[in-house]
């Protein structure tokens, strides 16, 4: 019978070799000659919108508004399509 040490020590190596002589698989292995991947698609830039005959003409103030916590200055603004 084996003693203590002498099991563990064979149960380490023929783990060992069993890890390390599993073949690797195709996707991690890298070969020097191989070539490089191909690069990613691009999608192309969509826009949308109105066409270049007509554009937007803002017009922006400021306004009084009663609130709770007191009166507020804020911000309004009013847009449209006009042509050009």
């Amino acid at each position: 019978m084996m003693s203590g040490k002498s099991f563990i020590l064979a149960i380490g190596l023929a783990a060992s070799v069993v890890v390390c002589g599993l073949p690797q698989t195709p996707a991690l292995a890298q070969t020097p000659g191989a070539p490089p991947p191909p690069p990613r698609h691009v999608r192309p830039r969509v826009e949308v919108g109105p066409p270049p005959i007509i554009y937007r003409r803002c017009t922006d103030w400021y306004e009084l508004q009663h609130r709770p916590s007191g009166t507020v200055l804020y911000p309004q603004m009013h847009c449209w399509w006009v042509r050009g």
